[in-house]
């Protein structure tokens, strides 16, 4: 077989879920994320976003994708095809998931196991933030804020930690080119956001130092700032 992913490498899989009766529930063509970020996402069907430079924008997340892709695809060897079953808590645990609309696939069920069909079609490196244009940074430090308010909401704050922290980690950088006026304003604002966010999420990990230092950072970025001045 082909090579398993490297911690920090991406990758794209055809993935099928079904229930335990056989009824369809996810149907993914070709799904991309970099496993342990904790922001798996649904690439859209005209293929994957292209890289730095690109007009279109990354792929967004998908906040309902069950984690058990994530711990099971790095087991796999490229070109391999596997079968996991997933524990409700790896899979959309005990809410289930209700379609949207109509022409969406079946309903999951509150604490429903399923059984999916996985096939891992390439292994990349992940792009490198450095390198990337301004524009795609913000784009992507977005996309990675907001699977951290998913975990937040869900209550799982060292994840939402982790999820914030690698937006700024996209944010930060000189980039592939420096940004413009309006460019850098929007990045300090977004590293302002994400300094907050990881303040309110280590207080709940009850690490109030961690937090204070993060309110300082956003302070340092914006003295002014009422989050960060109240917390």
């Amino acid at each position: 077989g082909g090579p398993r992913p490297r911690p920090g490498q991406e990758v794209s899989v055809k993935a099928l879920g079904a229930l335990e009766d056989g009824g369809l529930v996810e149907r993914d063509p070709r799904l991309t994320f970099v496993p342990g970020h904790g922001d798996v996402v649904q690439v859209c069907m005209r293929g994957d976003w292209p890289g730095p430079g690109s007009p279109r924008e990354p792929p967004r997340p998908n906040p309902r994708r069950p984690q058990a892709l994530e711990l099971g695809v790095p087991t796999m060897e490229l070109g391999e095809v596997c079968l996991f079953l997933a524990a409700p808590p790896y899979g959309y645990g005990r809410p289930g998931r209700q379609r949207r609309c109509v022409r969406r696939e079946p309903d999951v069920p509150p604490e429903a196991p399923l059984l999916f069909e996985v096939t891992l079609l390439e292994v990349r490196d992940d792009p490198d933030t450095q390198r990337l244009p301004p524009g795609a940074r913000l784009r992507l430090g977005a996309q990675k804020r907001e699977r951290g308010n998913f975990h937040f909401a869900r209550g799982d704050f060292a994840a939402a930690l982790r999820s914030y922290r690698l937006a700024l980690r996209s944010l930060d950088g000189p980039g592939v080119a420096p940004p413009g006026p309006q460019e850098e304003e929007e990045l300090r604002e977004q590293r302002v956001k994400c300094l907050n966010n990881c303040a309110a999420a280590e207080l709940r990990l009850q690490r109030p130092g961690a937090a204070l230092a993060s309110c300082e950072a956003a302070l340092r970025l914006s003295p002014e700032n009422v989050k960060a001045l109240l917390r």
